[in-house]
């Protein structure tokens, strides 16, 4: 039983990190010139599509965002030259999936609970718990993209303050502390909701 509940919880991770994953992608792909960042976006739109297709389908407004962000860059970059948001492509992109999730939140409906209602039964949908945990982990990851945010608004006014690795590592930093952040969580919820049923 208790392989078969790690098994889940690692399932439910690489899930959870795919939803993410062209975000992730983009951050490691080179975007130095022109071309570079060109294709990047490219690709992070084609990968948006690709291993988001059922989450597109069934409405997942994390992936939808991150499709029409991606879209929208291609666009952008590929017929318009749009070279100022270039210029801002790191405040813009945090910031566009800061808001995402904070949207999710404000309006009721945090994008990890579409997550979580996919792995369980339309019973417990509307789970007191279930939705309260959610939002948790969503609030916390809204405020922990406030920090790369923030960073790369502060790289904006002082370009050489920092250098420029700095930026690469404090926002895969935040990324692997959001994800160590919502396992633990959503293992101290499942534990607790275990010993409730076991009374």
């Amino acid at each position: 039983i208790v392989h078969a509940q790690m098994m889940r919880e690692l399932i439910d991770t690489v899930k959870f990190i795919v939803g993410f994953l062209p975000w992730i992608l983009f951050l490691f792909l080179p975007t130095n010139s022109w071309e570079q960042l060109q294709r990047a976006v490219l690709i992070c739109l084609v990968l948006s599509v690709a291993v988001g297709i059922k989450a597109l389908y069934k409405g997942f407004i994390l992936q939808w965002a991150t499709l029409a962000f991606f879209l929208f860059c291609v666009v952008s970059f590929h017929f318009f030259h749009w070279v100022g948001l270039a210029e801002h492509m790191g405040m813009v992109a945090n910031g566009f999936l800061d808001a995402v999730i904070w949207f999710t939140v404000l309006t009721g409906r945090p994008f990890t609970l579409q997550y979580a209602r996919a792995e369980l039964p339309r019973e417990r949908w509307n789970d007191e718990g279930l939705i309260r945990s959610c939002r948790t982990i969503a609030i916390f990851w809204g405020l922990l993209l406030l920090i790369p945010t923030a960073f790369e608004t502060f790289r904006l006014s002082y370009p050489n303050a920092l250098p420029a690795r700095f930026y690469f590592f404090q926002s895969t930093f935040c990324i692997a502390i959001g994800v160590g952040y919502t396992q633990i969580y959503k293992h101290i919820s499942r534990k607790q909701r275990q010993a409730s049923g076991s009374r």
